[in-house]
């Protein structure tokens, strides 16, 4: 049982790669062998996190939220309600993915930068600092930073 902050659930530390003892994992998500959580990661909901993908630091994956491929989560980010990361994705600092939200290939989101709605951050594409992207498609090489809406 674990405290995920909405009370005690069944939940277990993962077993990453190496053999090492990992973050908890709620027994409603599911969270691939191939998948390194590290120690202080949360992953619960219905999260559903596969392939070569890293949560790390103080990460969340929660809700109906998607992680795969190489993506990697860490700091104290948070990806949940419908989002998708994967590619090479990195989701990192403060950031937070959520609602239907997209990021995928090589994009980045950091600092506190917010990916939301029907949100794509794709291809190269960065958004950080203080950003909010919601609705809208970013690709290429674009970035987005600041207060930027």
């Amino acid at each position: 049982m674990y405290d995920f902050g909405m009370g005690m659930v069944p939940a277990h530390q993962h077993t990453n790669p190496d053999g090492s003892v990992g973050g908890w994992v709620a027994e409603t998500a599911t969270v691939a062998p191939t998948v390194y959580v590290s120690g202080d990661a949360r992953i619960f909901g219905d999260a559903w996190v596969s392939n070569n993908t890293r949560v790390s630091d103080n990460a969340r994956v929660s809700g109906n939220a998607w992680v795969s491929d190489n993506a990697r989560v860490s700091g104290n980010a948070w990806v949940s309600g419908y989002a998708w990361v994967s590619g090479d994705a990195r989701i990192f600092g403060d950031a937070r993915i959520f609602g239907d939200a997209r990021v995928s290939d090589n994009a980045r989101v950091s600092g506190n930068a917010w990916v939301s709605g029907y949100a794509w951050v794709s291809d190269n594409a960065w958004v950080s600092g203080d950003a909010r992207v919601s609705y809208a498609w970013v690709s290429g090489d674009a970035w987005v930073s600041g207060d930027a809406l």
